[in-house]
């Protein structure tokens, strides 16, 4: 849009009343530097010269107060630095960052902690509200989905896991990706991706597009929690970082507790819901994955008025957009406590030196997609670079630490997260088969059945010219009968059998009584007629109500514990929160072997779930901790992928103990809790370090 004259710009930043007056231009100029018209001239014809390369990040405004004197070499330190050493140019970078770090930590407890870090807590909350909401949704489904889409178990199980697999692929990608583009862009991205598939998922009637739809929508949803933690612990001074994260972690509860109470009031409602003709159903579970997707959107929304991480911007160069958000956030803070007047002292602020410059491609070469994937290529190749740099020496020995950390939590608290609601039904399957009715030897003849018959044996029954209308069989199994004559009609059956059963001259008209349900029968002049059409899977019938009243007491039972541990995490520090936390934890796992009965084994899930949840707040705040700005989203997401695979594995080990031994889930999940937390001891205590 064209620079204006450079006189009008020096004019511009005039000190008035003890304040600068900015221009809108996005620019601002610290202290009183005469020789600065000369050079902002220099630098607006920068990168007009066809000689020069521009560099993406290279900082191209009215030039820092230390750049004065080297650009009276006229540039000449620009190629010097092509012929130093690598090493020397990181070593200088680095001494950059350690200067950056205590400046930054100064700057923001100048900002003050108010309003503005309270506005990004709520919008960034709804990020992670989302990915707890996502975490439940197919568990709440899947009772209702498996009769529409006709699901067998292991198309179930695919469908638990295939989330998973797609958050464990999103973290690590878009935590990446976060380092390089910026928190707010890969936030949005991560966001846009849930919200859109979340929406396509509920329309979808097939089995295989669904698990699609799931998948990318999991995959989206699995960048939120690396960049949410990075972005928002970029916002806050030393002193408030534990306490604020673990806040934030409060969202996820939320996002349990809003996921429950949505299920609980929208699915079992099947009236609300529409059909098209005779293939296309819009039940009322479909409406609830609507619904779930309602957090997500509002948090893409308010994110577009929230500015990028200042710290971010700083790593890569721009100065100026770092200060003048910096600015923002003093300005909105100081108002808020009614201190308008108060003006914000920093002029200038270090920025590192910028070694990994990669040369913008011009338009005129090759052709668009090219040009596009030279970037793709290029940016996916700085985050594979800064995947590995977690692996180097320096930080070697915590990432391995913090990576066994994480799997042994995600193993336990995953894969008994699963096990709770499993071996409540297998207890209340149980307690149902205790209470069976068998009849020997009934002789039944000329009689119309026409209610329903539940959990029910008959051996060695005769029914004559009998009529089976309009009822219902459920659990009920025939066993060496004779059926002669008879005549079902308009009859349902959901895990009904008949074993050796001979059947003579009898009509089946409009039932769902298929062929798999005659065991070694003889069928004898017998015809079947128009057959139901639909699903030929016996689904359980769910008590839907207990499931959601488990995951709603599971998700609320973590209050408390979020409360004490946001409450402590500065005072008794990060390590002692997760070791203390994953030692109780463990305690408590021990405790479920006197789990026998339902009530037992809810109580049980509430105090693990609640005596956990410390360890998993500390673990976020830690985690930012340990890396620096340029690593610190990959970092948080190579650790939360590790967390999902751990949480496939806990899911698939602990579901097939279910009804065969309680030994092996609970040891399995002690053990690794005792480990990772003896292990998490050792890890390096960041209370009191500065974010780098």
């Amino acid at each position: 849009d064209g620079y204006r004259d450079t006189n009008q710009v020096s004019d511009d930043y005039r000190y008035q009343d003890g304040s600068y007056d900015t221009p809108n231009d996005g620019y601002y100029r610290g202290g009183d530097e005469p020789a600065q018209d000369e050079d902002a001239q220099s630098d607006v014809t920068e990168g007009h010269d066809e000689d020069d390369e521009v560099y993406e990040g290279e900082y191209q405004g009215i030039p820092h107060p230390d750049d004065i004197k080297e650009k009276q070499k006229k540039r000449a330190p620009a190629v010097d630095d092509e012929y130093r050493d690598r090493a020397d140019l990181m070593a200088e970078r680095m001494e950059d960052e350690e200067q950056l770090a205590h400046q930054y930590e100064n700057i923001i407890e100048e900002c003050g902690h108010g309003r503005f870090q309270w506005t990004l807590f709520f919008v960034l909350g709804l990020a992670l509200m989302a990915d707890g909401v996502e975490v439940f949704v197919v568990g709440f489904v899947l009772p209702s989905a498996e009769k529409d889409m006709c699901l067998s178990s292991s198309n179930k199980g695919m469908l638990g896991l295939i989330v998973y697999l797609g958050m464990m692929v999103g973290a690590v990608l878009l935590g990446g990706l976060a380092d390089k583009l910026g928190r707010k862009q890969c936030l949005i991205i991560s966001l846009a991706i849930n919200a859109a598939f979340t929406f396509l998922s509920s329309f979808v009637q097939g089995y295989g597009f669904f698990l699609f739809c799931r998948l990318i929508s999991g995959l989206g949803i699995g960048g939120t929690l690396p960049i949410v933690f990075a972005y928002f612990s970029e916002f806050l001074s030393r002193e408030k970082r534990g306490e604020h994260l673990s806040w934030l972690c409060m969202f996820w509860m939320i996002g349990g507790i809003y996921a429950s109470a949505m299920a609980w009031s929208i699915i079992p409602h099947y009236g609300w819901g529409f059909s098209m003709g005779t293939k296309y159903h819009f039940h009322s579970w479909r409406v609830f994955v609507l619904v779930c997707a309602l957090p997500c959107i509002a948090s893409l929304v308010a994110l577009k008025f929230m500015p990028e991480s200042p710290r971010f911007l700083l790593e890569i160069g721009k100065h100026d957009e770092a200060w003048m958000i910096l600015k923002q956030v003093h300005d909105t803070n100081m108002r808020a406590k009614g201190e308008p007047e108060r003006v914000f002292t920093v002029s200038y602020i270090k920025t590192p030196k910028q070694v990994d410059e990669f040369i913008e491609i011009q338009s005129s070469t090759g052709t668009w997609y090219q040009r596009w994937l030279v970037r793709i290529t290029t940016t996916l190749k700085q985050v594979w670079d800064n995947v590995l740099y977690c692996l180097t020496a320096q930080y070697r020995m915590n990432t391995l630490m913090l990576a066994v950390v994480w799997f042994t939590m995600a193993l336990s608290y995953y894969g008994l997260i699963v096990w709770f609601p499993d071996m409540i039904r297998y207890f209340q399957d149980e307690a149902y088969e205790s209470r069976v009715k068998i009849f020997d030897e009934e002789e039944v003849s000329h009689f119309t059945f026409n209610f329903t018959l539940e959990n029910q044996i008959h051996r060695n029954g005769e029914y004559r010219n009998d009529k089976f209308i309009g009822m219902k069989f459920k659990e009920v199994r025939f066993e060496d009968s004779l059926f002669e004559d008879c005549y079902f009609e308009d009859v349902r059956s959901s895990e009904t059998f008949f074993e050796n059963c001979t059947i003579i001259s009898t009509v089946f008209y409009n039932t769902d009584l298929y062929e798999h349900k005659f065991i070694n029968c003889r069928l004898i002049n017998s015809t079947f007629m128009k057959e139901k059409e639909g699903c030929h899977i016996d689904f359980e019938e769910d008590n839907d109500f207990l499931i959601y009243l488990v995951s709603f007491l599971g998700s609320l039972s973590v209050l408390p514990g979020n409360i004490i541990s946001a409450l402590l995490m500065d005072k008794i520090g990060r390590i002692k929160m997760i070791g203390g936390s994953m030692l109780i934890s463990a305690v408590c796992c021990f405790f479920l072997f006197f789990g026998n009965s339902e009530s037992a084994m809810i109580g049980w899930q509430c105090l693990f779930c609640g005596a956990s949840i410390a360890a998993w707040n500390a673990l976020d705040v830690i985690t930012v901790e340990l890396y620096p700005t340029d690593k610190r989203a990959t970092a948080f997401g190579i650790l939360n992928g590790l967390c999902k695979f751990g949480a496939i594995l806990g899911n698939s080990i602990f579901s097939s103990f279910v009804g065969i031994t309680k030994v092996v889930p609970i040891l399995l999940a002690s053990s690794a809790l005792v480990g990772g937390g003896l292990l998490a001891l050792r890890l390096p205590e960041t209370r009191e370090q500065v974010l780098m």
